[in-house]
């Protein structure tokens, strides 16, 4: 059986056994007159303890519309800078907005001079020195946000446009800082002369790819924001409807999955050119989901012929495709998603917030990630006092370039590093997953990607249900999944990726270097999920280049 619903420039496919438990929920859902309350923007649709914050959260709805004076506001600074010959565009932030902005620039069209964008959400020292190492006469640096890694990533920009013998006047015409009025990063922009671009209230980072925060650096990368405005305004005229809506369909769609115990949700591209996309649909899944102890756990594949596509079970996969009947390999899968990317963000939003409601969850609520940045703050004391202190303790197992960090009794007598990654694989109970969480250079080092698919290769290998295996880079993925890692169901076991540090970037200001930040997100994390009885080992890269070679060939 096969359902099909096409509307404003969307196609969401649905087959097989979906459809019947998807039809269920979809009924209830337009019964109770959900999609003319959510397009009306009743906070009370996900409960009364939800609502307060439902209330100031729904902005994202009118984002087509709202956003649409953003080009016309960047006119002028737009205009300023191209003159000034800087189309190297570097954002400093993390979350969804990060995320939507590399996805924006990668896949849609652009007008005018095609710019350079390049997204730093790492404290890694060797990506931002890389980063540094670029022409920096050229260089615009787009702050977005006011977590510890935009405000130590300003700090280090400021000094090395200070070193590169710019003038006060000229480095504070180097930032572009993207906030809430009345906020601090507004009122310290003001105070040094950096250009400043106001935020919408009314939406959070993970449901904001069409706002400000994320649409800014785009705007100023050459992305012909208006176009992708329009693709989502086609969508948005029938989100209102009981049927025919292709958004309130996958909504139901992953309501059901959830509902049903199939709490796995396989994301796979199959020629869609949405480039990026993925990566902003985890993190809002994970996000909005994961919590109370339930969720979906999205698995990013790298096709649909990847390692850990046809997992069985508690499985549902969603394809990104070019066309609903897209032929080839995981046509039978059980939802197919069509359309362009401005309409695909709004398809998501619409989707989850629904899903949530079916599910039970307040979908903008983050009651967990506070925990792991706490943690790390308390490894560091403090951003005003003392140098970090991380407690760094013996290794369980050394195998040349790589160190297992472990507790003894979890390696079960591994000898090599093969032995000890099976036992991890291993671990995993019934119905959870493996997630691969590496602090490293995400350019430099993006070969460490190559763990995900390995690992689920050698857990087929190795046991009758293979797990599904994720993979996140540190420390973004701490704003992507990492509330699902902590708020959701209890399932998880969790391998950190680190590597020694040979060039580091001091903070100035502050304390710490940051690769002592690095290090304290990847602990503070790690103490966090073990306190919560998630299973958390660690593996340590002595040498970045021969260690991850060496992780590679043990898994091949």
């Amino acid at each position: 059986m096969t359902s099909v619903v096409t509307a404003g420039g969307i196609s969401v496919t649905i087959r097989g056994a979906v459809v019947d438990e998807s039809e269920t929920v979809l009924d209830r859902l337009a019964s109770d007159g959900v999609p003319s309350s959510l397009t009306s923007r009743n906070a009370k649709l996900w409960g009364p303890d939800a609502a307060p914050l439902a209330a100031r959260r729904l902005g994202w709805l009118g984002l087509p519309g709202t956003s649409l004076s953003l080009p016309a506001r960047l006119a002028g600074p737009a205009e300023e800078f191209r003159g000034a010959g800087l189309d190297r565009i570097v954002v400093a932030g993390t979350g969804g907005p990060a995320i939507a902005a590399e996805a924006i620039h990668r896949t849609a069209a652009r007008t005018g001079p095609d710019a350079e964008l390049v997204v730093l959400d790492t404290t890694d020292p060797h990506e931002v020195s890389g980063v540094l190492s670029g022409d920096l006469g050229r260089t615009l640096v787009v702050v977005v946000g006011d977590d510890v890694e935009a405000r130590s990533l300003r700090r280090v920009f400021g000094r090395a446009f200070s070193e590169a013998g710019l003038s006060r006047a000229e480095l504070a015409r180097r930032f572009v800082v993207v906030a809430e009025p009345g906020s601090e990063p507004e009122r310290t922009a003001r105070e040094v002369g950096h250009h400043f671009v106001e935020v919408e209230t009314d939406v959070d980072g993970r449901f904001g790819a069409l706002g400000v925060a994320a649409l800014a650096p785009a705007a100023l990368a050459g992305t012909d924001v208006p176009a992708l405005l329009d693709e989502a305004d086609r969508l948005a005229g029938v989100l209102r409807q009981p049927y025919d809506n292709p958004a309130l369909a996958l909504g139901a769609a992953l309501g059901s999955s959830a509902l049903g115990g199939r709490d796995k949700l396989v994301l796979a591209d199959h020629g869609s050119g949405l480039h990026g996309f993925p990566a902003w649909a985890e993190q809002l899944v994970a996000g909005a989901l994961g919590k109370d102890g339930r969720g979906l756990l999205p698995v990013v594949v790298e096709s649909v012929d990847s390692p850990g596509f046809d997992l069985a079970g508690d499985v549902r996969r969603v394809i990104l495709g070019r066309r609903p009947d897209e032929p080839g390999p995981g046509r039978e899968a059980g939802v197919s998603v069509a359309g362009p990317l401005g309409a695909q963000f709004l398809l998501w939003d619409y989707a989850v917030a629904v899903a949530a409601r079916v599910l039970g969850v307040d979908p903008f609520a983050e009651p967990d990630t506070g925990e792991s940045r706490d943690s790390t703050a308390a490894l560091l004391r403090s951003e005003e006092g003392t140098a970090p202190t991380v407690v760094r303790r013996p290794p369980a197992l050394v195998s040349d370039a790589v160190e297992v960090h472990a507790p003894e009794e979890a390696l079960r007598g591994a000898k090599t590093l093969g032995e000890a990654l099976e036992t991890f694989l291993e671990d995993v109970p019934d119905g959870g997953y493996l997630a691969v969480l590496a602090y490293l250079d995400r350019s430099g080092e993006a070969a460490a990607a190559g763990l995900r698919p390995l690992l689920a290769a050698r857990g087929a290998g190795l046991r009758r249900h293979p797990v599904p295996v994720t993979f996140g880079w540190g420390p973004r993925y701490l704003h992507a999944t990492g509330q699902y890692h902590k708020g959701g169901p209890r399932n998880g076991v969790f391998l950190q990726v680190t590597g020694a540090v040979t060039t580091d970037v001091p903070v100035p200001g502050r304390p710490f270097t940051l690769g002592e930040l690095q290090l304290a997100q990847a602990f503070g994390d790690q103490r966090v999920l073990r306190s919560l009885g998630r299973p958390a080992f660690r593996l340590h890269l002595r040498d970045r280049a021969e260690g991850l070679a060496q992780l590679l060939e043990a898994l091949g």
